[in-house]
């Protein structure tokens, strides 16, 4: 699949947590980085997502702050 979105990240899922309608799911990428997404628990089910499974990260945002 390919995608617009050039911030793609490979990691591995180590957390994989169903709400009452969104889920939280964690993915390891790396020198103790961890990615935490929120995405509905229907998508959960679709991706068949597990503790253990290679993942991606796609992060698309038309805005970044920063703030100091």
């Amino acid at each position: 699949m390919k995608l617009s979105a050039r911030n793609q990240i490979k990691g591995k899922v180590t957390t994989v947590q169903k709400g009452q309608t969104t889920g939280h799911v964690h993915i390891d990428i790396g020198n103790g980085i961890t990615v935490h997404a929120s995405i509905t628990n229907e998508a959960i089910d679709d991706l068949a997502l597990k503790v253990g499974d290679d993942a991606i990260a796609v992060i698309k945002a038309s805005d970044v702050m920063v703030a100091k």
